[in-house]
């Protein structure tokens, strides 16, 4: 009798004790899961915080973005007034294809938006060439063409298929202008550079810290990376004449009388000697129409070739360099920051 009421007690002590011991197990997994779902919840903010860190606007600068700008119009002699940010999309589109890389994109756009703004602070009043507007649209300072222009220049589909990618390399850098020590830059751009753009110097007249010449790998599938041009030798003579007549050449001494003379780093003909008559490599690219001062002549026959590497000035940032380096994975401000050495990235007010 003694045993059944010990047994009877222990079971009833057991039947209190399970739920509580069930309770608590269950507590400690709500308490396993809270804390979880808080690591999770943690691990989330955190990756927020990344994102929004990473998406934070760049250093502003006291810089305003204008509404509104005047646009010389070469075709139609009249002077426009332009949405600042239209504007820019349409130098995107018209500097470089649509095809490009959105990454190379959004450089052009960048560069773009601040060669506007360095013309607009040099060119208040207008520039010399066209006094009523500080830009206009020829490459003499930056191409431009309407949207509407531009859906008549290119094939049916153009406009459904890249212009929303030619918005959104803009706005997605929208404000973003270029400088060096705290001041807008003159952002040179050009087609090809032919493996090394030049120090701005080496072309124009003056040295600039943000244009040197640096490394262009990337080129390889850019159309105009080579060229040449073929002339009969009499037409080649007569054409150095017509410029340079008291120059002594003649079919049987070209070989003799041409001689290399300064390469600049980034491997363009600076100058070269004509019977001893100094001519500037930019003389003779603009005498012979040629793509660029990277050039060499070869004779065969009666037939002058001259043989061409790259395609424009070669200062500042390479387009079909840029567009290389986006398909290698590198982002827009890396390519920026290549080809314009020492510059920040900055965001207008």
């Amino acid at each position: 009798m003694l045993n059944r009421l010990i047994y009877a007690l222990l079971v009833f002590i057991m039947l209190l004790a399970i739920p509580n011991l069930s309770l608590t197990f269950l507590e400690s997994k709500m308490n396993i899961n809270n804390a979880s779902t808080k690591a999770e919840d943690k691990i989330y903010d955190n990756s927020q915080n990344i994102s929004k860190k990473n998406e934070e606007s760049l250093k502003k600068s006291n810089i305003e973005e204008p509404e509104l700008i005047k646009v010389y119009n070469t075709k139609t002699k009249e002077v426009m007034v332009v949405d600042f940010e239209e504007y820019i999309k349409g130098v995107v589109a018209s500097e470089m294809p649509a095809e490009f890389n959105s990454e190379a994109l959004k450089a052009q756009a960048v560069s773009a938006r601040t060669y506007l703004l360095y013309r607009l602070k040099k060119y208040p009043n207008g520039h010399p060439d066209h006094p009523d507007a500080p830009v206009c649209t020829d490459v003499h300072c930056q191409a431009w063409y309407s949207k509407d222009d531009l859906i008549a220049l290119h094939d049916e589909g153009w406009y459904e298929q890249y212009w929303g990618k030619i918005e959104s390399a803009v706005t997605s850098t929208k404000g973003q202008i270029l400088t060096y020590e705290n001041k807008i830059i003159e952002p040179l751009f050009h087609s090809t550079s032919g493996g090394r753009t030049e120090n701005s110097e080496d072309v124009f007249s003056a040295s600039v810290p943000y244009l040197r010449s640096v490394e262009s790998p990337y080129e390889s599938e850019a159309p105009r990376m080579h060229g040449s041009i073929k002339l009969n030798v009499d037409d080649f003579i007569s054409k150095i004449k017509s410029v340079y007549g008291d120059i002594n050449i003649s079919r049987n001494n070209l070989g003799e009388k041409f001689v290399l003379g300064e390469v600049s780093e980034g491997g363009k003909i600076k100058t070269i000697l004509i019977d001893n008559t100094e001519i500037s490599g930019r003389e003779i690219r603009s005498l012979f129409n040629l793509n660029s001062t990277n050039f060499s002549f070869i004779q065969s026959g009666n037939e002058i070739e001259i043989v061409t590497t790259g395609y424009g000035h070669g200062v500042g940032m390479s387009q079909w360099g840029a567009e290389g380096m986006a398909d290698e994975g590198y982002n827009y401000k890396e390519i920026l920051k290549h080809y314009y050495t020492g510059v920040e990235i900055v965001s207008m007010r």
